[in-house]
C-alpha cells in the first residue's frame, strides 16, 4: 500500500519512501529534518533582510565555494554557522543536508529537459495563450500579463510571469482581507477570492493562467519540477529549516502540485519540498511531470 505521504507535519517522517523509488542520499549528516525546535535560536536566522525593498539575501547566502546556500556544500564534516544580518553575537547552526548536484542528470539533463519541454510547450499552447489574452483584455481593465517578484534559487529575485486572473490593483487590496486568510503559516490564499475576475476564476482552476512560466523556465529562473517560488514576504518569515528549499531552482510543479496544492498545510508543504530535493532524479521528475496531468485535470485544491 502507498503510504500517505499528507501524514500530520507533526508526525515523525523519513526520508526514504517506497512511493519516490529512489534511493536515500547518503550523507555525513543526519537526515531527519530538523523543525524549528532542533535548530538553536532559530528566530534569529530568519531572513527578515528578504522583503520586495531589500536585496541583501543573494549576498549573505553567497559562499566562495560557489554555493548557493552553506548547507548545500557537500561532504563537509561540520556544519557551518551563518549570522542573521544584525546578529552578530547570536550564530545559529544550520546543518548540511540538501545533496550537491550530482550525476549527468542534474548537472545538465535536467536542463535540457526543461529547455526542450518549454520550448514545445510555448509553440503548442501559443494560440490558447492568445485567445485568453484577447479575453482577459476584452472582460478586464488591466495588463494582460500579471508580473511578481518571486525568490529562486540561492535567494535571487528574479520576475514571475501569469495571466492576469485578479482585479488590477488586487494587491493593495490584500490589506483588508487578512482575515479572509484561509492558509497557514506565511502564506496567503482564498478559496473565492473576491479580486478574481471570472475570466481569472476559469483560469486558476485549469491552472492555464501559470503558462506563462515555461517563459521563465526557458530564461532559466525556473525548471519544470521544483519547489514553487515563494514571493519575498513569505521567505523573510521562513524557518531556517524551510529555507533549504531554496537550495534548487523553482518550478512549475513538485509534490505539493500533485498532492492537494491548496489543501496541504504549510508545514507538510515544505516537507514535501525536501523531500523532493533530496531525492532528484530523472525518475522522479518524469513521475511528477505525468502526475502533474490528472492532478490538474481534477482542480483539486486550485484557487
Amino acid at each position: 500500500m502507498e503510504p500517505d505521504i499528507l501524514a500530520s507535519a507533526g508526525e515523525p517522517r523519513t526520508t526514504t519512501a517506497p512511493w519516490l523509488d529512489a534511493k536515500p542520499v547518503q550523507s555525513e549528516e543526519s537526515t531527519k529534518v530538523e523543525t524549528p525546535s532542533d535548530i538553536p535560536n532559530p528566530r534569529a536566522v530568519r531572513l527578515h533582510a528578504v522583503s520586495a525593498h531589500h536585496s541583501a539575501l543573494p549576498r549573505v547566502r553567497t559562499h566562495a565555494g560557489g554555493f548557493a546556500n552553506a548547507h548545500a556544500r557537500p561532504h563537509l564534516s561540520a556544519p557551518t554557522t551563518w549570522r542573521a544580518p544584525g546578529e552578530a553575537s547570536a550564530p545559529a547552526i544550520l546543518p548540511f543536508e540538501t545533496p550537491a548536484d550530482e550525476g549527468i542528470y542534474l548537472r545538465a539533463g535536467k536542463r535540457i529537459v526543461d529547455v526542450l519541454g518549454a520550448s514545445f510547450a510555448l509553440v503548442v499552447l501559443t494560440p490558447l495563450i492568445l485567445v485568453l489574452a484577447i479575453i482577459i483584455r476584452i472582460t478586464t481593465h488591466g495588463p494582460v500579463f500579471y508580473r511578481s517578484k518571486r525568490i529562486g534559487r540561492g535567494g535571487r529575485e528574479f520576475t514571475f510571469y501569469k495571466l492576469r486572473s485578479m482585479v488590477k490593483d488586487a494587491h493593495s487590496r490584500r490589506d483588508h482581507l487578512t482575515h479572509l486568510n484561509e492558509a497557514d503559516g506565511p502564506v496567503f490564499k482564498i478559496a473565492r477570492d473576491p479580486r478574481i475576475t471570472p475570466i481569472g476564476r476559469f483560469m486558476r482552476s485549469t491552472s492555464l493562467d501559470e503558462v506563462p512560466q515555461f517563459w521563465n523556465v526557458l530564461r532559466g529562473d525556473m525548471s519544470l519540477v521544483g519547489p514553487r517560488p515563494p514571493i519575498p514576504e513569505e521567505v523573510a518569515q521562513y524557518e531556517p529549516w524551510q529555507l533549504r528549499r531554496l537550495d534548487v531552482r523553482p518550478g512549475l510543479t513538485c509534490l505539493w502540485q500533485i498532492s492537494g496544492r491548496s489543501r496541504i498545510g504549510f508545514q507538510e508543504w515544505m516537507r514535501l519540498d525536501l523531500e523532493y530535493i533530496r531525492h532528484r532524479s530523472l525518475q522522479l521528475d518524469f513521475k511528477i511531470l505525468l502526475r502533474t496531468i490528472p492532478a490538474v485535470l481534477s482542480r483539486e485544491g486550485a484557487y
